[in-house]
């Protein structure tokens, strides 16, 4: 199967730029400013901290710990994308280098300042890696077999989730990966052909997909250790995906309806139940990160078709925008993770008037689901 994934703001760019005559490598300030996007941490206060970038136009952020320190990839001066990790609160961001090649991106981090994520090897290899306590020194943790790796997520004993190219490259499969980085084991599928897991709570309980004997693509949960898979099933329709657990075992992601809509999710402890998390009055929402509290987030369309980023309340009550808890001049369309003090990671771009007369009559007026993490994160690849 064809992995797809889906572009955000700097997507946009690499396609717009032939069109507008421009060299992206070089495009200048003023353009760079316009397509600026990064991600800010807002606080429950409503205070919002930007977290800038390494030295280009972008930066993404995709985990946060307890201290509120953020980890994700940002665009260098030398135009390469590096893993970046913050001090507490977001405050200073830190290149976190390469396994040799010129790309990495860091998806998850605990609270010892562990961090995974993947790499570009010197062979131009893709591989997951771990790094210490801070983000100091970075592992590549190899594969099982195939050619690539990328590690999704971390829990607070080091115990690591991902997934890998099975030998041959004709599929992937979810893995769990002991503490401190020792020891790979494949945790199989749901019965199809392919697995991945994209987040681990303290017990070592595992979420993810996996495709099913009957071809479809479902949300899964393990027990301990990543003990046994089991099928989380659908909101009705033919795919789910679960993007994040808390340490009682509840789970968030999103899910086809009996409508082919696609609606947020979260379950009761244990991955018991899948609720309909609803929309903003669109027709589409999409769960990315939850908290012990069970507050979700993610992003939905409103009902003029718009996108924002949405936050709940505990155990999944009640979606909101998260502008509603700070007024942010730049537009907030997807929340990518929260942590157990409220704060929220999410991207910002700027209002649509910035470069509105650079998009005229391009027809490219909205910014399509970020495929961030896991292979086939997303409808057209699941459905």
């Amino acid at each position: 199967m064809k992995t797809i994934r889906p572009f955000g703001t700097r997507g946009l760019i690499l396609i717009l730029a032939p069109a507008l005559g421009i060299s992206v490598g070089f495009a200048s300030p003023a353009f760079a400013q316009a397509f600026r996007e990064v991600p800010v941490i807002v606080n429950p206060d409503g205070k919002v901290t930007d977290l800038g970038t390494l030295g280009g136009f972008f930066s993404n952020g995709y985990g946060i710990n307890d201290s509120g320190q953020v980890v994700g990839e940002s665009a260098t001066t030398r135009g390469e994308r590096h893993a970046f990790i913050t001090g507490p609160d977001g405050m200073g961001m830190t290149d976190l280098g390469t396994l040799g090649g010129s790309f990495s991106a860091a998806y998850g981090i605990n609270d010892s300042g562990q961090v995974v994520g993947e790499s570009a090897t010197t062979r131009g290899e893709r591989h997951a890696f771990i790094t210490g306590p801070g983000g100091m020194g970075m592992t590549d943790l190899g594969t099982l077999g195939g050619s690539s790796s990328s590690a999704t997520g971390i829990n607070d004993s080091g115990q690591v989730v991902g997934w890998y190219r099975t030998t041959g490259d004709f599929g992937y499969h979810a893995f769990i990966i002991g503490p401190g980085g020792m020891g790979m084991t494949d945790l199989g599928t749901l019965g199809g052909s392919s697995s991945s897991a994209s987040g681990i709570n303290d017990s070592g309980q595992v979420v993810g997909w996996s495709y099913t004997t009957g071809g479809e693509g479902h949300a899964f949960i393990t027990g301990p250790d990543g003990m046994g898979m089991t099928d989380l099933g659908t909101l009705g329709g033919n795919f789910s995906v679960a993007s994040g657990i808390n340490d009682s075992g509840q789970v968030a992601g999103y899910s086809a309806t009996t409508g082919g809509e696609t609606h947020a999710f979260i379950t009761g402890p244990g991955g018991m139940g899948m609720t309909d998390l609803g929309t903003l009055g669109g027709s589409y929402s999409y769960a990315s990160g939850i908290n012990d509290s069970g507050q979700v987030v993610g992003w939905s369309d409103a009902t003029g078709g718009a996108r924002h980023a949405f936050i709940t309340g505990p155990d999944g009550m009640g979606m909101t925008y998260l502008t509603s808890f700070a007024d942010l001049p730049d537009r907030v369309y997807d929340a990518l993770g929260i942590n157990n003090q409220g704060q929220v990671i999410a991207l910002s771009v700027p209002e649509p008037a910035s470069y509105a007369l650079m998009l005229a009559g391009l027809g490219l007026v909205s910014f399509m689901a970020r495929g961030k993490k896991l292979p086939g994160n997303n409808q057209s690849a699941l459905s």
